[in-house]
């Protein structure tokens, strides 16, 4: 049982306040992040669960949680060395709880461990920051507005590409289910359901990194779909449904099905909602 206190001298507060730290999770059917239009197939279902694999559901997950948002918000800093044994006292969670999340947080670059120094917060730096998780964390903390910016400048460089990458593969059953997910897209804004239609375009978005053919850009297909699951930013062109947003992934599956490369990246370049500070520097494509 964890506790709502918090601590003057750690600073340190149990999961009665994790409140605070707001946590954007994809609603799913019992898995993480697996859509309730699951596919037979395995490996289109891949490109859909990717940034849910790291999340923990028990006392590790929700404390790695907890202590990751108050880093990423500066609510724990690099002042003073995380303590195991107090964190374990303020969450009433047993050591190997509090190792194992701290070992994860130290993966992600948030923490480092050392003797005769302990654990303490690292710089911004070094964290990961292409972490689905970090992206998460930050974008709901003091750093909102360049975390949403820097997503929505990174999906410009790295969907357009897909986009144009996936064309020239052809598979119909990819082309199906790309299809399907803007037919779920269309129903759903027409009922006024705005989770099924964020469901099907996250699972639009990632599979279509998926099938570009290139590895890397797959690896990167996780930063995606957190940005998707980021709300109440100007991240995507689909935060807010709309039939323009619907219009423009039928042009996509279109271009895809045509083997046009070049008229996918167009239209991908147009779906994306390009932020102010981006427009700057990355112009908004203009319809033809």
């Amino acid at each position: 049982m964890m506790t709502a206190a918090r601590s003057a001298d750690t600073g340190l507060a149990g999961p009665g306040e994790l409140d605070r730290y707001p946590y954007a999770e994809a609603p799913s059917t019992g898995r993480v992040g697996v859509p309730s239009w699951e596919s037979s197939d395995p490996d289109l279902n891949r490109a859909g669960r990717r940034a849910a694999g790291s999340r923990g559901r028990g006392l590790h997950g929700q404390l790695v949680q907890q202590l990751g948002q108050m880093i990423v918000s500066g609510d724990l800093g690099a002042d003073r060395p995380l303590v195991p044994e107090e964190i374990g006292q303020r969450f009433e969670v047993s050591r190997t709880v509090v190792r194992e999340s701290l070992r994860v947080l130290e993966a992600k670059g948030l923490v480092s461990a050392r003797p005769n120094v302990g654990t303490r917060v690292r710089p911004v730096s070094d964290w990961n920051l292409l972490d689905p998780d970090i992206i998460e964390w930050r974008a709901f903390g003091p750093q909102r507005d360049d975390q949403r910016r820097e997503l929505s400048e990174l999906r410009w460089t790295i969907e357009p590409l897909a986009a144009r990458l996936a064309a020239g593969h052809g598979r119909e059953d990819v082309q199906q289910r790309l299809v399907d997910m803007v037919e779920i897209m269309g129903h759903a804004l027409g009922q006024g359901d705005s989770v099924t239609f964020s469901r099907a375009d996250a699972e639009f978005h990632s599979l279509l990194i998926q099938v570009a053919g290139n590895r890397m850009l797959e690896h990167l297909s996780g930063i995606v779909s957190a940005a998707l699951q980021v709300s109440g930013g100007p991240v995507t062109g689909c935060d807010r449904p709309t039939e323009s947003a619907v219009a423009h992934h039928a042009r996509i599956v279109e271009a895809l099905g045509a083997a046009d490369g070049a008229g996918a990246e167009t239209a991908m370049r147009q779906l994306l909602t390009v932020h102010p500070d981006v427009e700057r520097v990355v112009p908004a494509p203009r319809e033809h």
